[in-house]
């Protein structure tokens, strides 16, 4: 089992603009030109985002570059004004890391900065889709681990210990119920008994 876990950092700020990350704001009322990537705009990096990428790079044992680059992510969400994703494709902030949990070692692949999407709300009585873009744009890690996780129990290991790390480090709150963290997980599967994935 390998995991990426999407965090939401605390920041005032969004990725690139001045927008606020208020969660429980009025829908689309933290919008600007710049998160909704409208032509002849000019983001600036949130500086804050990369304090806090090298906050967890250093607690995870991570390599921190010296020189990381940013990347589009292409494709289409309805939620996704810009048609792209702002995120990090072979130049990571953070690389080759590890977090020790209970007697095993999970290694850390990569942790790289990335903006998050908007936000679809589906009614189903009217049979309509609503989109708040107050998300978009908010600054967002992704902690991606090696496959080393064998059991579902070493992954809630692995989960928990990363939550106490980012509300320790204070740049996540750790909210799994507001999306503030989220997990993905890529699982190989084997015929029992055999040895090769």
């Amino acid at each position: 089992i390998g995991l990426e876990v999407h965090a939401q950092l605390k920041t005032k700020s969004k990725a690139f603009c001045r927008c606020s990350t208020e969660v429980n704001s009025p829908p689309n009322t933290n919008i600007c030109p710049v998160c909704l990537g409208h032509p002849g705009t000019l983001p600036v990096l949130n500086k804050n985002l990369v304090e806090y990428i090298m906050r967890i790079g250093l607690a995870t044992n991570c390599t921190i570059r010296e020189r990381s680059i940013f990347a589009r992510k292409n494709y289409f969400y309805p939620d996704l004004p810009k048609g792209y994703q702002v995120s990090q494709f072979d130049q990571p902030v953070c690389t080759s890391g590890y977090v020790d949990i209970s007697g095993f070692r999970v290694g850390i692949t990569r942790i790289h900065m990335e903006e998050d999407s908007g936000k679809s709300i589906h009614d189903f009585a009217t049979d309509e889709t609503l989109v708040d873009l107050n998300r978009c744009g908010v600054p967002l890690i992704e902690i991606v681990s090696e496959p080393d996780i064998r059991t579902p129990a070493q992954a809630y290991d692995y989960l928990r210990k990363l939550k106490q790390l980012v509300i320790y480090l204070d740049i996540c709150d750790g909210n799994m119920e507001e999306g503030s963290l989220r997990c993905d997980a890529n699982v190989s599967v084997r015929v029992k008994g055999t040895e090769e994935f």
